[in-house]
């Protein structure tokens, strides 16, 4: 059996001399405790050395990708010339490596757990087994090739830090938030001696050097703020330091405020340079996608991902949404509108974009943006130029011009849009023009018989009405021919010379007479078509005559009847009526009289009823209080034990009502 071994120094071939001892592989181990006993059971057939550490790295990363190197090849093929492989086995780490060397070269090749422990032997007497060779030179090469390795895999170069991008837009916007705080404090301070300046100069630079300069505001007009003003700014401004309302202050007070004012023009100083310090540094790791984004989105993006690497590794969906997770759980938790955007929505291309279409922008950009990412972390090629990143901007600038309208083509809208624009007025109502029905001037005998007296009645009206809008129409028509002829009749008269010949005039006879004739025909047509609608309006109005004749003949055989039996009974309905009316009469005078006598009687006598019902009414209640004052001695005589028993009788009473309503209910329920 042959052994395979990689080393950090090359590859080494070894020969296994007792193969009889794998058999027991928890006891191979013993044949490796001493240098001495490893030499007897492994011995070293073949060597070969790494002749540079860029060798070296190449052969091991091929080796780890499961490959096999081209110096592993003819090594192998140099080992194998003397030797049968049909009958030998080959001892193998890796199966994979193992699979390869079996069927490019066709030994046979085995890798399990006695070849483990083979190999922890040959590894710790490695020493003694290859010749020429230190331990401690083996250990410094594995450390070099190690951190080679880890270099190589990770693709390592200084320009693709993506850490020093981290930092620096951290610093930057500490930097803005301290920045606010030291003008606003500035301005306050400096506010009580100058108020007005705050509204004059609004920027925070532009103040604190004018500060500084200026000191008091006293020396406003003989201090120059040409360099850091503009002349009309500078104008007002020491128009306003005359007539300011601001109280005085010491020179200990101002002092402090300039210090101030000096330590915010520093840090915009320090601002400025480490913003073109991260705009440098962005267009050297991820140009492609600083052209889409920006220097600051895209920083903000990395820093928030961790690293360039992890923001390729991001879908488009998730950099939509990078900074915006608070309000994207806030919204699964409570069912409502995810999110559209989150950091990208500071991008300069989603702020062009109108508020319809900032949602549709932001996904494009998204997009765009993972895939500028994707090739600036992943590309073996340096894209200086940021040749991808230029052509994506120009395809979502074209976007958002077609969405706006704003491009030439806009106008010319294509086939699509037109169709959906028809499909939606489609839906729309039209209302339809009017047209004439033919079949309602005609009141046939067929529709009269079905529907009866009142079906041919309405579709007599119908046809009347239909036939004298047609007559209406073609007289109007008509009239206009006639006027329209007679009008050109006439200008051609005018117009016409006096030598004008007989033939035009007997042409314009004939003309004449053709259409005298038309108009007949006409007339004799409608006159067809109105004849059986009159037949039918004569039959209904002899109709109507013969009802209201047989109606009032019937009404006044009922009335002559009714006066030959009632005249008897009438006459003395009449009498009785006059007798008593009579009565009436004179029954209403009595009562007048009487009510008069009765009047003059209370007027006489109303004194003596009042007292006589006061007497009455002091009587009952002197009576009522006597009664209360003889119950109460009576109470008093008794004992308590009299008050006893009357309150158990009452109690008793009381239990008696109730258990004779009981046995009614009882016996209602049971009936």
């Amino acid at each position: 059996m042959l052994v395979l071994f990689e080393t950090a120094a090359g590859y080494a071939l070894f020969k296994v001399l007792k193969e009889g001892k794998l058999k027991e592989p928890d006891e191979l181990w013993k044949e490796f405790e001493t240098p001495e006993a490893a030499q007897k059971t492994v011995k070293l057939l073949d060597f070969q050395k790494f002749e540079n550490m860029s060798e070296a790295v190449s052969s091991v990363s091929t080796l780890i990708e499961g490959k096999l190197s081209k110096d592993l090849k003819k090594f192998l093929q140099k080992s194998f010339d003397g030797v049968e492989l049909v009958r030998e086995q080959l001892a193998v780490m890796d199966v994979k490596i193992g699979s390869i060397i079996n069927k490019k070269f066709g030994i046979n090749v085995v890798s399990d757990k006695t070849v483990m422990e083979l190999f922890r032997g040959i590894k710790q007497q490695l020493d003694t087994l290859i010749t020429g060779i230190k331990s401690e030179d083996i250990n410094q090469m594995a450390l070099g090739l190690s951190h080679s390795l880890s270099r190589h895999k990770l693709k390592f170069s200084p320009d693709k830090v993506d850490n020093m991008i981290i930092q620096a837009i951290g610093l930057l916007d500490d930097l803005d938030k301290e920045l606010n705080t030291y003008a606003m404090r500035v301005k306050e301070w400096y506010g009580w001696h100058f108020p007005e300046m705050s509204k004059i100069v609004v920027d925070n630079l532009a103040y604190s050097k004018v500060i500084k300069t200026m000191g008091f505001r006293s020396n406003a007009q003989t201090t120059d703020l040409s360099e850091i003003l503009p002349e009309d700014i500078e104008k007002e401004l020491k128009e306003a330091a005359e007539i300011s309302m601001g109280s005085e202050i010491a020179k200990e007070d101002i002092d402090n405020i300039i210090i101030g004012c000096e330590q915010v023009i520093n840090l915009t100083e320090y601002r400025s340079d480490l913003y073109e310090y991260l705009k440098n540094r962005m267009l050297a790791i991820a140009p492609n996608l600083t052209t889409i984004v920006g220097e600051l989105v895209g920083a903000r993006l990395i820093a928030h991902s961790g690293s360039l690497l992890n923001l390729a590794k991001h879908p488009a969906s998730t950099v939509q949404i990078l900074g915006a997770e608070k309000a994207l759980f806030r919204a699964l938790k409570t069912k409502n509108n995810t999110p559209k955007y989150g950091l990208i929505y500071h991008a300069s291309l989603v702020g062009q974009a109108a508020p319809k279409n900032k949602g549709k922008v932001a996904r494009l950009v998204a997009t765009k943006s993972s895939l500028a990412t994707r090739f600036d972390a992943l590309s073996e090629e340096k894209d200086v130029q940021a040749e991808l990143g230029h052509t994506t901007r120009k395809q979502i600038e074209k976007r958002i011009r077609f969405l706006e309208g704003r491009n030439g083509d806009a106008g010319a809208k294509t086939e699509k849009d037109k169709g959906k624009k028809q499909k939606k007025g489609d839906l729309k109502l039209i209302p339809a023009i009017p047209s004439y029905n033919p079949s309602s001037d005609v009141a046939g005998p067929s529709k009269s018989t079905e529907y009866g007296i009142a079906g041919s009645s309405k579709s007599a009206e119908v046809s009347t009405a239909g036939t004298k809008r047609k007559v209406a129409e073609e007289s109007e028509v008509e009239s206009s021919e006639e006027e329209s002829s007679e009008e050109a009749s006439e200008k051609d008269d005018s117009t016409s010379s006096d030598e004008e010949s007989d033939d035009d005039k007997s042409k314009d006879k004939k003309n004449k007479k053709k259409k005298d004739k038309t108009k007949k025909a006409k007339k004799q047509k409608l006159e067809a078509e109105q004849e059986p609608s009159k037949v039918t309006k004569t039959k209904e109005v002899k109709d109507k005559k013969d009802k209201k004749k047989d109606k009032k003949e019937k009404k006044k055989e009922k009335v002559s009847e009714s006066t030959e039996t009632i005249t008897p009974k009438a006459e003395e309905s009449k009498a009785s009526k006059k007798r008593k009316k009579t009565e009436e009469v004179e029954g209403e005078v009595v009562s007048k009289s009487e009510k008069k006598a009765k009047k003059a009687k209370k007027s006489k006598e109303p004194s003596e009823e009042k007292i006589e019902q006061t007497e009455s009414k002091k009587e009952k209640i002197v009576k009522k209080k006597l009664d209360k004052g003889k119950k109460r001695e009576k109470e008093e005589d008794l004992t308590e034990t009299e008050k006893v028993e009357k309150t158990e009788k009452s109690k008793a009473k009381k239990k008696d009502k109730k258990d004779k309503k009981d046995k009614k209910d009882k016996k209602k329920t049971a009936k």
